[in-house]
């Protein structure tokens, strides 16, 4: 069977329906599950647990109904909801569906319906979660901590001190693009001369006056030299 949630939050007004999915919930032996008939007694609890699933009734009674409650949930909540409802109308759908609800269960339902429903439903925010945490993991690799204030933006080819762009020349651009490319390795002399002149006949001092100007416009920066290797930036 597929994972189901552990936790889940019912609120749901009707004692019968509410018993119901209780009771249904009950089967899976899931850690927590707890039921709430109204939005103030709800939102003062949610402050003091997370849930990983929320069972909303629509239409509970009181100053606020369940659209309006969860959209209060979800501002301050990354937890999926699926909506309860006995209605059907256009209108009713389109609002529920500006709150992006990971299902819905109609009523009446069967204990079937609402362990499908909570399947696909944490199926669905875990592949999310998943999902931005990949991105997240891409976006890191993708800014080199280069350490003592300075950071390194690949796809930019940016070099940062203390969050506030570095000026530099297109050479020693292509200098730090490959010694932070390849942080805390050494990269060698031939390789970064290739890269840097390409095929331009250049003095053996060039590479060295250019690793110069760099610690003299930045002399904080942990640029090494490996005698007769290359250079390294260490982290």
């Amino acid at each position: 069977m597929t994972e189901l949630p552990q936790s889940v939050l019912i609120i749901e007004d009707e004692a019968i329906t509410q018993r119901y999915l209780k009771d249904i919930l009950g089967q899976y032996n899931l850690e927590c599950v707890d039921c709430y008939d109204n939005a103030k007694d709800a939102l003062a609890h949610i402050k003091t647990k997370n849930y990983e699933m929320i069972l909303m009734d629509i239409n509970i009674k009181g100053s606020m109904d369940g659209i309006q409650l969860s959209r209060e949930i979800l501002r301050s909540r990354n937890v999926p909801i699926i909506f309860i409802t006995a209605h059907s109308d256009t209108e009713t759908f389109q609002e529920v569906l500006e709150l992006s609800p990971y299902g819905f269960i109609a009523k009446p339902f069967s204990s079937q319906d609402v362990e499908m429903a909570l399947q696909l439903a944490h199926k669905r925010f875990l592949l999310q979660k998943e999902k931005i945490e990949e991105e997240i993991f891409e976006e890191n690799i993708e800014m080199v901590d280069i350490g003592k204030g300075f950071v390194y933006s690949k796809p930019e080819k940016v070099l940062f001190f203390e969050d506030v762009p570095v000026q530099l020349n297109a050479k020693q651009t292509i200098l730090i693009d490959l010694l932070a490319s390849n942080i805390n390795n050494t990269v060698d002399y031939d390789t970064l001369t290739l890269s840097i002149w390409e095929n331009d006949y250049i003095a053996d001092s060039a590479l060295r006056t250019l690793v110069y100007s760099l610690r003299k416009l930045l002399p904080e920066l942990p640029l090494l030299s490996h005698s007769k290797v290359g250079y390294s930036l260490s982290a």
